[in-house]
């Protein structure tokens, strides 16, 4: 099978090293293709070259007949405007209206079309973009990092439509729940060479350390024997008037290996500031509540922290995650409830939005103030050998912040709140455009702090590999208290829906014997209540009726799922969005419908089958 779309000897530079250098690459139907690399590497860019937004200085890009590519950017233009209809219509050709393919991929995506850009969210926007992306129904789908601005239900959202995607998806991502969820092949691009791993994420990353340790080994042998044969070749005079000329001229090809050579570009080595020691309870929240401009955010929320704990903040975009932080440190005061902070507590925050950064001011004048020294450890290091183990160079040090890139901007935050001593860490999304080494530094970083943490993030594995305890928002400003992580929480959660299902299920089908269990409890006298206990506690058999139910739902979630596929090919239907809007809003919801339907029918088999 010729590939849909396939990359020929492509080279780039913009100054400095290539960041492509006789680069090769080919994507087929049905792939989905994660590109990893560094910060600074050149994914963003390649994505841009297969596009044909960015023209290589050598090489091709070609793609099958009739082949369509389409990408969505890392970076939301701030230039957008007019309905969500017309900023999916800007993917169509010109003289093509395609009035059914918006409204099809509205619907899809879940947004209206008719609504205003300027009202959307983050995660909205970004469907919308997707949306612009998809209405060509593109052969080949190029997203860079697309789970930007989502929250988890977002993210999972967007899992699932990839996930699907009939053509090949090619996608850059530092969230590695969303690389191992779909990635059904890694290209890995490294000192401008791109590098194909025909397996999933995790086994990508095994063999990534053993290709640069096998890599480490090779260049010491061949520095061992350069340095050989230097050392022959300074010998006396006599030596060299009877030196071999054959390996005079494998020293000279050794030399040039060397100075061609590209080292990887080196690790980020950070270490955090600690402050003092804080009292035991750092923070404890009794049925806080708090609202803006009369619309509450928080109810009744209770938290108790204590020193070393490391707890993430979970919830959709919009929920009040922030204002709950601005809460417990004290920013705000509860309308209603108390929130008592600790003693001795040193905060240093992490902002999502880097509002702390002064664009127009250089790197190293962010970070030292004007000054030309920080102390960290007690030890006073100049700023630009302090930058330096964040990768900036002292070019890139002395460079404004308005020339930084995404993840070099997190990185100078990180660099930033590091140099200040804490016991107590806020991080308010901070893995945003940080790559794998970097986010995996920056969590035994967070484990290891002896102090306290609060993080915000939507990073399913960074919430699972730091965090102690969650606080979750569980709609209209609850919050609750979790032991763990993200996978912790989302256990909890689908055993306590799995067990109200099977409680629904149990109320139904017993409705009928419940006044026959109750006389029987009534003539089983005193010892009634202490055996009903006893058997409360052993899992119930299925009854007659739960039987039958159970035999009968995989009938059932096969006529139901014969129902989606129908409705999922009337939508698909050029000719049916000239009919009636009302019949297009009842087939809409309908699909919506059996959609849930399906899910709880699934849940009910799952309860049922456990007890059979």
């Amino acid at each position: 099978m010729a590939p849909l779309l396939s990359a020929r000897a492509l080279s780039i530079a913009f100054g400095g090293a290539p960041l492509l250098e006789d680069a090769a690459l080919y994507l087929e139907r049905g792939e989905r293709v994660g590109l990893v690399g560094r910060n600074g590497a050149g994914k963003s860019t390649l994505l841009r070259i297969l596009a044909g937004d960015v023209v290589p200085d050598g090489g091709e890009v070609v793609r099958a007949d009739g082949a369509r590519v389409a990408m969505l950017e890392q970076e939301v233009p701030r230039s957008l405007q007019g309905t969500v209809g017309a900023l999916l219509s800007e993917g169509l050709p010109p003289d093509d209206p395609g009035l059914h393919r918006v409204h099809r991929v509205a619907s899809l995506l879940e947004i209206d079309p008719d609504e205003d850009v300027g009202t959307l969210s983050g995660g909205q926007t970004r469907r919308a973009l997707l949306g612009r992306a998809l209405v060509t129904e593109p052969d080949v789908l190029l997203l860079d990092e697309p789970t930007n601005h989502l929250d988890i239900d977002g993210i999972t959202w967007l899992e699932d439509r990839v996930a699907r995607f009939p053509g090949c998806v090619l996608f850059v991502t530092h969230d590695r729940a969303f690389l191992r969820r779909l990635a059904t092949r890694i290209v890995e691009l490294d000192r401008g060479r791109l590098l194909s791993w025909d397996c999933d994420y995790d086994t990508w990353l095994r063999r990534q350390d053993e290709r640069l340790a096998d890599e480490e080994r090779a260049r010491a042998e061949a520095d061992r024997v350069l340095a050989r044969e230097e050392a022959w070749i300074r010998q006396g005079i006599q030596a060299r008037r009877t030196r071999n000329e054959g390996r005079v001229r494998n020293l000279e090809r050794l030399r040039e290996e060397r100075a061609r050579r590209r080292d990887r570009p080196g690790e980020v080595r950070m270490r955090i500031e600690t402050g003092g020691r804080t009292s035991a309870r750092v923070v404890v929240a009794r049925k806080a509540s708090f609202a803006w401009g009369g619309r509450p955010v928080l109810r009744d929320v209770d938290a108790t922290i204590v020193r070393g704990d490391k707890v993430g903040i979970i919830g959709p975009n919009g929920a009040g995650k922030t204002t709950l932080l601005r809460l417990l440190l004290g920013d705000l005061e509860p309308d209603t409830g108390t929130v008592e902070m600790g003693s001795s507590l040193e905060v240093a925050y992490f902002d999502q939005h880097r509002a702390e950064l002064d664009e127009d001011r250089s790197v190293a004048e962010n970070v030292a103030f004007g000054s030309d020294h920080v102390t960290q450890g007690g030890e006073r290091r100049h700023v630009l050998s302090y930058l330096q183990d964040f990768l900036f160079s002292a070019d890139r040090a002395r460079q404004p912040v308005s020339a930084l890139s995404g993840g070099e901007r997190n990185r100078l935050l990180l660099a930033r709140l590091f140099v200040r001593p804490a016991n107590v860490l806020v991080l308010d999304e901070p893995t945003n455009d940080l790559d794998t080494e970097t986010l995996e530094l920056l969590e035994a970083l967070v484990v290891e702090f002896p102090g306290t943490v609060l993080v915000v993030s939507h990073d399913r594995a960074f919430l699972d590999n730091v965090c102690t305890g969650t606080l979750v928002f569980e709609g209209e400003g609850r919050v609750r208290e979790y032991v763990g992580g993200y996978t912790d929480w989302r256990r909890v959660v689908e055993r306590r829906e799995a067990e109200t299902a099977a409680a629904a299920g149990r109320g139904r089908t017993d409705d009928a014997g419940g006044s026959r269990r109750a006389a029987g409890r009534r003539s089983a006298g005193d010892d009634g209540p202490e055996v009903s206990s006893r058997q409360e506690d052993r899992p119930r058999r299925l009854s007659y009726h739960e039987k039958r139910e159970l035999e009968a739902l995989p009938g059932r979630i096969e006529a139901m799922e014969a129902e989606l596929g129908g409705l999922h090919e009337r939508l698909s239907d050029p000719g049916f969005y000239q009919e009636d809007p009302d019949i297009i809003r009842e087939t809409t919801a309908r699909l919506a419908e059996v959609e849930t339907e399906i899910e709880d029918a699934f849940a009910r088999w799952e309860a049922l089958s456990q007890r059979s």
